[in-house]
């Protein structure tokens, strides 16, 4: 008799038929019903399209007190990211976590109602990230030996400033100088995971470009322009010559 009244899941059609019901499914821990996934779906879009930075799969985790695990949490981030694409906003998985934002492609819409406008790095400044980024970690002076000029310190703090490079650490040279490396804050605002994900070297400057408001003003003394100056502390800089 009990088996009648409190069929067992998988032995009653119609334990069957209330799954396929069209009711939500129930996100489970352990065997015991907790949230849905269309609600849970709508926690993660506030959370995240309010928050101003990346937020990781443990903070996550929190807005559901312990409701929902780790794994199903990645499992209803990937099918977010599903149902978002051919939109003008994506859900994207950055080094710091998951965060939604404009795409590209609709940025430039954007621009033409900001009265900002967007600032841009100076070229010694994109050469001196580029370095960075592909020879990490690297001291000021192996940055001068590749470039072949003076890197003056405002260039170094522009980057520092930014957010985008960080001193790891001290080589062991006489002087002790300073070695950087990339952080995940320049992962992030470049939309990538890992340093693996690096455009071609090629590219980068073009991508760091394209950022629009993620691009810092130049700070090295120089007015907020692209094209050829004078280089850090050289009367005379390879942007002059031919």
């Amino acid at each position: 008799m009990n088996e009648q009244t409190n069929p067992k899941p998988g032995t009653d059609p119609n334990f069957e038929d209330e799954r396929e019901s069209g009711e939500p499914a129930a996100l489970e821990l352990g065997s015991v019903p907790t949230l849905d996934v269309a609600q849970a779906k709508l926690v993660l879009e506030a959370a995240l399209l309010s928050s101003s930075e990346p937020l990781t799969v443990l903070q996550l985790k929190r807005l559901f007190a312990g409701e929902i695990d780790a794994d199903t949490l990645r499992r209803i981030l990937d099918e977010m990211r599903g149902e978002w694409e051919g939109r003008a906003i994506e859900l994207t998985s950055v080094a710091s976590g998951w965060r939604f934002r404009v795409k590209p492609d609709y940025q430039v819409y954007l621009d033409r109602i900001s009265s900002e406008r967007p600032p841009r790095y100076s070229r010694a400044v994109l050469e001196t990230l580029a370095i960075i980024a592909y020879r990490q970690p690297v001291s000021r002076g192996d940055i001068e030996d590749i470039r072949g000029v003076a890197v003056s310190p405002p260039t170094l703090n522009a980057l520092v400033e930014r957010g985008w490079i960080e001193a790891i650490g001290y080589r062991e040279t006489p002087g002790r100088p300073a070695i950087f490396a990339t952080t995940k804050k320049f992962l992030d605002d470049l939309n990538l995971r890992s340093l693996e994900e690096l455009p071609a070297l090629e590219e980068l400057q073009s991508t760091v470009l394209a950022l629009d408001a993620a691009v810092a003003p130049s700070q090295d003394g120089e007015p907020s322009d692209p094209g050829p100056r004078r280089d850090d502390t050289t009367p005379e800089s390879e942007d002059h010559a031919g």
